[in-house]
């Protein structure tokens, strides 16, 4: 690979690289020593297409659950299975990989800006910014560039737009479904929003099991499932739709709602 080679985005590749590695390295400890990772399905990864591929998963930290998942795809594409022992799998990292982040979040600081670099694909919201609700239009270069990144590579998104859990599924996601037909794999995580702080980038709990499930691709006809359809599929994939508040006991839920508004105060201080 060339110094100069480049991707559609204007990033160097050989840059971009040494960040994966560099973060990779410094990360691995949060889910394999301080806490540990459990990771079910890594076996699909190897069998998927080298581009458009579209990751879907629950969210619940701004930046460790994306940093987990460039753990367990590279993991698995060099054939470790539903494990991240030995971080050498980071020395040739998958450079096509992208995730959608909100640009708001992605220029908060020098350090984010790295992240960006990375791999991020920046999107603005449109029903917040800053902490205050907002309406404003979906900006249709930020559908492009997921476009653009798809048909380069895989992308992860979390269609939720939110770290906070049952929330509703934003409709752009089903859209860009129907416009780009990619693979979609869903991924349903947990113990992250136990493990650490809501940027995820501090360790708050140490001990904590993570969870890492890696579900089969899903099944969608493009031409006639309509945008409520693909937004419901999705909602059952990664376990968000409001159906599972049913089988939560209401302590739990309570628990969670808790930890959120800790969260809250805890980021909102450090800012």
């Amino acid at each position: 690979m060339g110094l100069l080679k480049k991707n559609p985005f204007g990033h160097y590749l050989f840059f971009k690289k040494w960040l994966i590695r560099l973060f990779g390295v410094l990360s691995h400890r949060r889910y394999r020593g301080f806490n540990e990772l459990k990771i079910e399905g890594s076996e699909i990864i190897k069998n998927l297409p080298d581009n458009n591929v579209l990751f879907v998963s629950n969210h619940q930290t701004y930046f460790a659950d994306v940093t987990a998942m460039f753990h367990v795809f590279n993991a698995a594409l060099s054939g470790r299975v539903d494990n991240i022992k030995n971080v050498g799998y980071l020395w040739q990292p998958k450079l096509n990989m992208y995730y959608v982040a909100a640009k708001e979040t992605m220029k908060a600081g020098f350090l984010t800006r790295l992240m960006a670099y990375a791999g991020a694909v920046s999107v603005e919201r449109t029903w917040r910014e800053k902490g205050k609700e907002v309406h404003r239009e979906v900006n249709l270069n930020d559908t492009t560039n997921i476009g653009i990144a798809l048909k380069d590579g895989w992308v992860i998104t979390f269609p939720q737009g939110t770290t906070k859990p049952f929330k509703p599924i934003r409709k752009g996601t089903a859209h860009i479904i129907k416009q780009y037909k990619p693979v979609v794999i869903p991924i349903v995580i947990d113990g992250f929003r136990r493990s650490f702080d809501k940027k995820g980038l501090r360790i708050k709990k140490r001990g904590i099991l993570q969870s890492f499930q890696i579900k089969e691709p899903l099944v969608f006809d493009y031409e006639n499932d309509s945008v409520e359809d693909i937004v419901e599929k999705l909602e059952y994939a990664i376990e968000q739709h409001p159906s599972f508040l049913k089988v939560i006991p209401q302590e739990e839920l309570e628990a969670m709602e808790e930890l959120n508004r800790t969260r809250k105060w805890d980021l909102e201080g450090e800012v």
